[in-house]
Order: C-alpha cells, then sequence, then structure tokens
C-alpha cells in the first residue's frame, strides 16, 4: 500500500489536492480524525483488495490539539509496519486565506466566538507544525489557482501506468438529434450513403460489405485518417490538462452505416494505445 497523507491550512488547497489524487487513482478519505490515524492504516493495510493499493487520507486541524504531539510516532510507526508514504503540506499567506474566507463565504473550522479569522488561523498553523515539520511536499498555495495545484499534485504523484483519460467513442443519428455530451462532434453525412443499395440498407457499419462498400471510396478514407490525425494530436494535451473522460462523436443520417463504420474504426485503433476505449453505437438496439 502507498499511502499519501494531505494536511495543512485551511483553505490552502487540500480538498482540490485530495480530488485530483482520486482522479489518479488513490482511494480518498478526507477529514480523518488523526485518533483513527493507525487502527484505519492498519485495517487498510490488512486488505488485499486492490482498490487500496493507492490510499489519500486528509487530515485537518479539528482533532484534539493533544493528538499532534504524537505525529512523529504515527509515522515512524508506518515505517515499522512497512507503508510507503508521503506527507504533503498546503500552506498560503494569511492575507490570501482570508480572502479566500471572504470569496467563499465559509467559515474557518477553527473559529469561534472567542476567535478571529485571523487568529483562527495563527492557532491552526500552531497545531499543525508536528506535519509541517514531516513534510515530504510543501506547496505555497498563495499565487496558484486551483488549476496549477492540480498539475503540481498531478507531477508529484501521478503514476504513468495509470490511464488518467477515457476516450468514449459514439456513433448517433442527427435525425434523432446530437449527443449532449460529446466534445468533438464529426458529420459524416458528406460520405457515400450505403443506404441507397438495396442489399446494404438492413446491415450496419459494424457488417464486412458496409466496410468494403465504404472503403472503396478515397474520401472515407481520407475522413477517417483526418480524424485520428486531429485526435493523435489533441488528445495529449487535453491529459495535460487533467481531463478524465473525452467523448468523440460522429453522426451520419440515421446513425446505422456510415457513422459505425467509423466508430468502430476509430475504436480498433485507439484500443492499441494505453487509453481505455468505450464504444457505443445509440441509433443500434
Amino acid at each position: 500500500m502507498k499511502l499519501v497523507i494531505v494536511t495543512g491550512l485551511s483553505g490552502s488547497g487540500k480538498s482540490i489536492a485530495l480530488n485530483t489524487l482520486e482522479d489518479l487513482g488513490y482511494y480518498c478519505v478526507d477529514n480523518l480524525p488523526l485518533f483513527l490515524f493507525s487502527e484505519f492504516t492498519r485495517e487498510i493495510a490488512s486488505r488485499s483488495n486492490p482498490l487500496f493499493k493507492l490510499v489519500a487520507v486528509g487530515i485537518d486541524a479539528r482533532s484534539h490539539p493533544a493528538d499532534f504531539g504524537g505525529v512523529a510516532s504515527l509515522l515512524k510507526n508506518l515505517e515499522n509496519r512497512g507503508i510507503e508514504w508521503q506527507l504533503i503540506y498546503l500552506e498560503a499567506m494569511d492575507e490570501t486565506l482570508i480572502k479566500r474566507y471572504s470569496e467563499s463565504r465559509r467559515r474557518h473550522p477553527l473559529s469561534d466566538t472567542r476567535h478571529t479569522l485571523t487568529e483562527s488561523i495563527t492557532i491552526e498553523r500552531q497545531i499543525l507544525t508536528p506535519f509541517l515539520q514531516a513534510a515530504d511536499v510543501h506547496i505555497d498555495t498563495s499565487q496558484t489557482n486551483q488549476h496549477q495545484l492540480r498539475d503540481i499534485i498531478r507531477s508529484h504523484f501521478n503514476d504513468e501506468s495509470l490511464p488518467t483519460l477515457s476516450l468514449k467513442f459514439e456513433s448517433f443519428g442527427f435525425k434523432h438529434g446530437v449527443p449532449r455530451d460529446a466534445d468533438f462532434v464529426y458529420d459524416a453525412r458528406c460520405l457515400p450513403n450505403p443506404h441507397w443499395q438495396p442489399e446494404l440498407r438492413a446491415l450496419t457499419g459494424k457488417h464486412q460489405e458496409v466496410i468494403d462498400f465504404l472503403e472503396q471510396y478515397e474520401n472515407v478514407i481520407a475522413f477517417k485518417s483526418d480524424i485520428v490525425h486531429f485526435l493523435d494530436k489533441w488528445i495529449p494535451s487535453f491529459q495535460a490538462d487533467g481531463r478524465s473522460y473525452l467523448t468523440i462523436a460522429i453522426g451520419c443520417t440515421g446513425g446505422q452505416h456510415r457513422s459505425v463504420y467509423l466508430i468502430e474504426q476509430l475504436s480498433i485503433h485507439y484500443k492499441s494505445s494505453k487509453l481505455p476505449v468505450i464504444t457505443r453505437h445509440r441509433e443500434l438496439t
């Protein structure tokens, strides 16, 4: 089991960090009370479920202050049990945190009738000092937006053996409407239509007879090649941007022949990559 501990000042981006780790395949638990930390890690480590191979835990300052005195021993105990761990500590300047709380209109978790927001931030810094001293990754988000923070987390923890982008290829018929979740829509109605061949009308783009009919036309091959060229060029940019899903839809008039053929061809092409591929034909029953 690989364990990542995410902690730091409230408002510094802990939730964004955890969400990013979750997208990278980590099983995430937020706001785990510190007194449950040892029991939690012991139980998770004992499970053979691959779901718990990568685990991230968010810890804030709402545990009892006395619990933080034992942080060093908690982390040492992880090493003694053979658990690989890393600790991310996030913080920001007081002025930045105050501005963020003002904009979000949320309360600081340590604020009460006796302390101002500034005082609560100071108390939180003091409580979390043991984690700051043990941190492997120390990130100041004062000048960092949420997209930049995601990039920082990915650069530290992305396991390239885990795919971060899933491709969905979907065929459809324009006469039934365009899929609402499509990121890219291609119109294949300009290509030769097998529907007008009586012997092909009842078939679909999956049948060899339809495939042979379409592939005799140069513009069909060029249409497919142009889409592949475009996607090959831009998919890495979507991966770098942290996208989890990309939907490519191709439509023809009825969603039976041309669009089905093209989606099948694209699926075959991209299944040879490391990216997971989902294929859907909306109009086929």
